[in-house]
């Protein structure tokens, strides 16, 4: 069963004093490219946090968010008294105002505040980690449910193609006669005497040239293959799109050596499906 790059997670937990809320949001990306916003007091815990979104998600642009709301008396900052009172002074020495002016223009200033930074406790850290999961569990159901959308569509794209391809076989008798009739008239147009034999060898080189056997065996053989690879276990979006390429070269292979209007018709609608289903691979995990 395929998987969507794209998803979204979100838990939140209510601690004692705080609110904190993951966040996880996942676009399509060749590889995993990992963002992560949290407050600087987190920033130690970093990299294992990464570690685990990284083998779960896989692949896709992820971004991370890790957001704490103070719901307590608890805070993580204070006002640094003594800077502030400095600021105001120094300002005051500048321009008059009152004090509340003086203060709040102070305040804006750096190291205004001050934050104790402390380590982080085991209990919220574990709270953090289980809401983690959670969130990941969340955007992996996401995906799924967009992977489910994405393979009915490459389903009915790829029996599109094996119908095409089966209009294909009945015209092909038809396309070589054609070929045929139209090499004899162009020998009978030039009114030369030829040898019979000889003819007949050149006829059979050229329609050789044009026979397109081969192509349809293999085209069906990498429909078939991308159907089963679709409902494999896995969600393998880059095996998947391989084979599309391997279906495309045989496509382009049918559409050069055709030589026949009708069958290069159904040639350009093959094309259309498949780049349809390349568009679509893009977001598959």
């Amino acid at each position: 069963m395929i998987q969507s790059m794209t998803g979204f997670g979100k838990h939140v937990i209510q601690l004692p004093t705080k609110k904190i809320t993951i966040e996880l949001k996942s676009l399509n990306s060749k590889s995993l490219d990992l963002n992560a916003r949290m407050p600087s007091a987190y920033r130690e815990k970093e990299l294992e946090l990464r570690k685990l979104i990284a083998y779960e998600l896989t692949r896709g642009k992820v971004d991370f968010g890790l957001y704490i709301e103070y719901t307590g008396d608890e805070t993580s900052a204070q006002i640094n008294e003594g800077v502030v009172r400095q600021y105001m002074k120094q300002l005051e020495s500048i321009a008059q105002g009152e004090d509340v002016r003086l203060m709040e223009m102070a305040l804006r200033l750096p190291d205004a505040l001050k934050t104790d930074r402390d380590d982080i406790d085991e209990a919220e850290y574990s709270a953090i980690l289980e809401a983690l999961k959670n969130a990941i569990s969340e955007i992996q159901k996401f995906r799924t449910q967009e992977g489910q959308i994405l393979e009915k569509d490459f389903v009915e794209r790829i029996h599109t193609l094996e119908s095409l391809l089966e209009e294909v076989k009945v015209m092909d008798p038809e396309r070589q006669s054609t070929i045929r009739e139209r090499l004899e008239k162009a020998m009978t147009d030039l009114r030369a005497d030829v040898d019979a034999n000889r003819f007949e060898q050149e006829l059979i080189y050229y329609l050789e040239k044009y026979d397109i056997t081969e192509e349809k065996v293999r085209l069906a053989n990498h429909l078939s293959y991308f159907s089963k690879t679709l409902g494999s276990k896995d969600s393998n979006g880059k095996k998947l799109g391989f084979i599309c390429q391997e279906i495309g070269r045989e496509i382009n292979t049918i559409g050069s050596k055709a030589n026949y209007a009708p069958m290069q018709q159904l040639v350009v609608q093959m094309k259309d499906e498949l780049e349809k289903i390349k568009e679509q691979m893009l977001n598959v995990l």
